[in-house]
């Protein structure tokens, strides 16, 4: 808070927190507006006489909150604030750079309602800020997502219906923990009663939401994210396992949760992860290529076949062109790949550790 914000610039800052945070206290908002208590009572009696209607409740759990029939004052944006709102968008929705987009329309409407020197930077912006399409974003309707986050919100059991990447469709009651946007798609972490474990299903396959079951408790302090990622690494349908030689702390900087569970050895000195795969290609070649630290792959099949590929299509991209040799007093040809670090000489031997390879 500024501390040369002016009475009237502090009235609409309390009217913010009290929209934003219903129930907030005296002491909450004088604390969030850097006044004391007395004057923090003073601008809701401000409000007040303004005829905004704000009521508040006595006791431990008491507060004010802002009743309804508000009429909202205008959008009141910095530069930062507006520049940064359409960068997100843009970021979050690339279709929100056309008009007609919904995404679009409604930031084009809010633009339209800041003032003449932040609305003309942020316009600018979105008009000349071009954004690629992400080919992986599979993005739900917005009433599927808006019925899953009031069940997560109220922890209400939902009766779903889900369409898997088959086209097998299913129903079951779950509880919904959380939505998870990961990578440009939402997933709806769970509690499955039919599997009596976790899920994670992706929403834009979730044919429908029925709401209104049994009141249930979601587990207190768990990072969703991370859970999520731990879920999206596990039963699938190849078993792998990835021994690194480095100690837990430096392998871990490089191991994305997706891949499995890292987990230390006795001697200290190296690190094995064990994890699952639908993709093995995928695996080898996107994911255990760009960790810059030796390893050995000793399962499954799957995975060993596929980091032979990437290690035997590698090597022969080394290889001189088809119909030229390395010119004389060239030397030993030399390569930027990641892999092999800057500058290494082509024929080093990168150790994939492929015992049994056919």
């Amino acid at each position: 808070m500024k501390a040369d914000l002016s009475p009237t610039g502090r009235a609409l800052r309390a009217l913010e927190l009290l929209q934003a945070q219903p129930g907030i206290t005296a002491a909450q908002l004088a604390a969030q507006l850097d006044v004391t208590e007395r004057a923090a009572r003073r601008y809701v009696a401000i409000l007040r006489e303004a005829g905004i209607p704000i009521g508040s409740t006595r006791g431990p759990y008491g507060g004010y909150r802002v009743g309804r029939g508000i009429r909202l004052p205008p959008l009141v944006f910095t530069a930062a604030e507006a520049l940064g709102l359409v960068m997100a968008v843009l970021d979050g929705s690339h279709a929100a750079a056309d008009a007609d987009d919904p995404v679009g329309a409604a930031l084009g409407k809010i633009i339209r309602a800041l003032p003449e020197n932040v609305g003309r930077q942020a316009a600018t912006m979105r008009r000349h800020a071009s954004a690629a399409p992400d080919r992986g974003a599979a993005r739900p309707g917005t009433e599927t997502t808006s019925a899953l986050v009031a069940a997560v919100a109220a922890q209400r059991q939902v009766s779903i219906g889900y369409r898997s990447e088959s086209g097998r469709q299913r129903e079951e009651d779950v509880d919904p923990w959380a939505v998870v946007v990961r990578h440009g798609r939402w997933y709806l972490l769970c509690h499955s009663h039919r599997a009596r474990a976790v899920r994670a299903y992706r929403i834009d396959r979730i044919q429908s939401v029925a709401a209104g079951g049994e009141q249930f408790r979601a587990p207190e302090n768990l990072d969703y994210v991370e859970l999520l990622e731990q879920h999206l690494g596990a039963g699938w349908e190849f078993a792998t396992k990835v021994v690194f030689d480095a100690p837990y702390d430096e392998a871990a900087r490089h191991v994305r949760p997706p891949m499995g569970r890292l987990q230390r050895t006795g001697d200290g000195e190296r690190c094995v992860l064990i994890g699952t795969t639908s993709n093995p290609a995928m695996y080898a070649g996107e994911w255990l290529a760009a960790i810059p630290i030796r390893f050995h792959v000793e399962g499954g099949p799957e995975l060993r076949a596929a980091v032979a590929g990437v290690a035997e299509r590698l090597t022969a991209a080394l290889g001189a062109a088809p119909g030229r040799g390395v010119l004389a007093g060239e030397g030993p040809a030399r390569c930027d790949d990641p892999l092999m670090g800057s500058g290494e000489v082509a024929d080093q031997d990168f150790e994939m550790h492929d015992r049994g390879r056919r």
